[in-house]
C-alpha cells in the first residue's frame, strides 16, 4: 500500500516536471525576414546613383580612346578654345581699359580745378600783399604767394607732360576696340568652324593693340609732343601677298570670280586716291597744327606761373613786382583753362586715331586689290559694303564719289569732296 503510493506520487511528480518542461515548438520566423543583399553597384554606377543621374555608365563602356585625336573636328575645338580663352583676356582689357580711362578723365578735371585755384590763390595774396602789407603780415602774404606759384608750376609740368585729357582719349580708343575685336571673335565663334589661322590673327590684333595703347604711365607711356605728327597704328603689319604672273592675272580677271570686277577694282582705286588726297592729308594738316599749339601751351603755362613766383618774392621790393605777379598768374591761369578745359591733346588724339582710321582702310583695299587669286580675296560685293558703310555713304553715293574722283583726275581739278561723311 505505501509502496504502490510512493510510486503514484513519484509518477505525477514526473508528469509535472514533463508537463513545465515540455515547450510546445513555435513556427519559424526567419522566413518573413529578408537579409538585404550586398550591392555590386561600380563605383562609377554608385557615383551617378549618388549624384542623381538616371542614366548609369557601365565601367566597361567608358572610352579610352586616345586624347590628342588629330582630326579635323579635333582641330576646329582646339582652336574655339584658344578664341574663348582670348575672349576672355579680351573681356578683361575692354573692363581695364574703360576703368583706367574714368581715372584720367577725372585726373584731367581734378589737376585743372586744382591747378587754378592755387593760381588764383596765389595771385590774390600777391595783390593784397602790395595793397597794405607791411612786416610780418606782408612777408607772410609774399612768401605763401611764392610758395603756391611753385606748386603750381610744378603742376602743371607735370600734368602737361602726361596730358590727362589725352590719356582719357587713348583709353576710350582702346576699349571701343578691343569691343570691337570683341565682336569679331563672337562671330567668328558664330559662323563656323574656326582654324589656326583665325586663332593667330586674333592673337595678332590684341597684341597690336596693346601696342598701340599702353596702360602703365612709366616707360611705356607714347610720346605726348612727338617731332611729327604721325597716325595711330593699332594693326599688325600685313603679311606678304603672294603674287601670281600677268597671264594667270588675265586669264582670272576676264572672269566676274568671287563678286568682283574690273569695274570694282577702278572704283576702290579711285576710293583710295580720294583717301588720301582728301581724308588723310586734312588730318595730318590739322593734327600738325594742334600739336604745335599743344606745345606752346605746354611751355608757357608752367613758365608764366614761374614768373608769377619770382614776381611775388619781391613785392614790396619793387614797384614792378606785384604787377608781374598777379598779371603772370592770371594769364598762366587762363592757359591752363584754355589747355585742358578745352582738351587739346584729347583732340591730338582724335585726329590721331581718324588718321589711322583712314590708314588702315587704305592699307586694307591695297592689301585686297594686291591678291591675284579672286577666290582668296574676300567676296567683292561685301567688301564694297563694308567699305562704303566704313566712309558713311551708300552703295550709289560711293558708286558717284569713285566716278567724280575719275573726271576730276582726267581734268586735271582737285575733287571737292571728302571720302568720308562720318568724320
Amino acid at each position: 500500500m505505501a509502496s504502490s503510493t510512493l510510486r503514484l506520487s513519484s509518477s505525477s511528480c514526473s508528469r509535472q516536471i514533463n508537463s513545465v518542461i515540455h515547450v510546445p515548438k513555435l513556427p519559424k520566423v526567419i522566413p518573413y525576414f529578408s537579409i538585404p543583399k550586398i550591392p555590386t553597384t561600380k563605383p562609377v554606377e554608385e557615383l551617378n546613383l549618388r549624384d542623381g543621374f538616371k542614366r548609369i555608365v557601365p565601367v566597361e563602356k567608358i572610352s579610352t580612346a586616345p586624347i590628342h585625336d588629330k582630326s579635323p573636328n579635333s582641330d576646329a575645338t582646339a582652336a574655339t578654345t584658344q578664341l574663348y580663352a582670348i575672349l576672355e583676356a579680351v573681356a578683361d582689357r575692354v573692363e581695364m581699359h574703360a576703368n583706367i580711362g574714368k581715372q584720367r578723365e577725372n585726373w584731367n578735371t581734378l589737376l585743372l580745378n586744382s591747378v587754378n585755384m592755387i593760381t588764383l590763390t596765389a595771385a590774390t595774396m600777391a595783390g593784397a600783399a602790395a595793397i597794405g602789407g607791411a612786416g610780418m603780415p606782408l612777408l607772410a602774404l609774399k612768401l605763401s604767394s611764392t610758395l603756391l606759384y611753385s606748386a603750381a608750376t610744378g603742376m602743371l609740368l607735370v600734368t602737361n607732360k602726361i596730358q590727362p585729357s589725352q590719356l582719357a582719349e587713348e583709353q576710350r580708343n582702346a576699349t571701343r576696340l578691343f569691343r570691337q575685336i570683341q565682336t569679331q571673335i563672337q562671330t567668328m565663334m558664330a559662323l563656323g568652324s574656326p582654324s589656326k589661322e583665325d586663332v593667330k590673327s586674333v592673337m595678332e590684333k590684341v597684341l597690336a593693340a596693346d601696342k598701340a595703347y599702353p596702360l602703365p604711365l612709366l616707360g611705356a607711356m607714347l610720346d605726348k609732343f612727338p617731332a611729327k605728327f604721325e597716325p595711330s597704328v593699332w594693326w599688325p603689319s600685313n603679311q606678304q601677298i603672294q603674287k601670281k604672273n600677268k597671264s594667270s592675272e588675265g586669264k582670272q580677271r576676264g572672269q566676274k570670280n568671287n563678286g568682283w570686277s574690273e569695274e570694282m577694282e577702278v572704283e576702290m582705286r579711285e576710293i583710295i586716291e580720294v583717301v588720301k588726297r582728301k581724308d588723310i592729308e586734312d588730318y595730318e594738316r590739322l593734327g600738325n597744327l594742334v600739336l604745335k599749339i599743344n606745345k606752346v601751351l605746354a611751355i608757357s603755362g608752367p613758365l608764366l606761373t614761374g614768373i608769377a613766383a619770382v614776381g611775388s618774392a619781391f613785392v614790396g621790393n619793387a614797384s614792378w613786382a606785384a604787377v608781374v605777379a598777379v598779371a603772370a598768374g592770371a594769364l598762366g591761369s587762363a592757359v591752363n583753362a584754355f589747355e585742358h578745359g578745352a582738351q587739346v591733346g584729347m583732340v591730338f588724339e582724335m585726329y590721331r586715331n581718324c588718321a589711322g582710321f583712314f590708314q588702315l582702310l587704305q592699307e586694307s583695299i591695297e592689301v585686297t586689290l594686291e591678291e591675284r587669286d579672286l577666290e582668296k580675296r574676300e567676296n567683292g560685293e561685301l567688301f564694297e559694303m563694308n567699305v562704303a558703310l566704313k566712309l558713311g555713304r551708300s552703295l550709289s553715293n560711293f558708286k558717284e564719289l569713285a566716278r567724280k574722283s575719275a573726271s576730276s583726275r582726267i581734268d586735271g581739278t582737285a575733287i571737292d569732296e571728302f571720302a568720308s561723311k562720318l568724320f
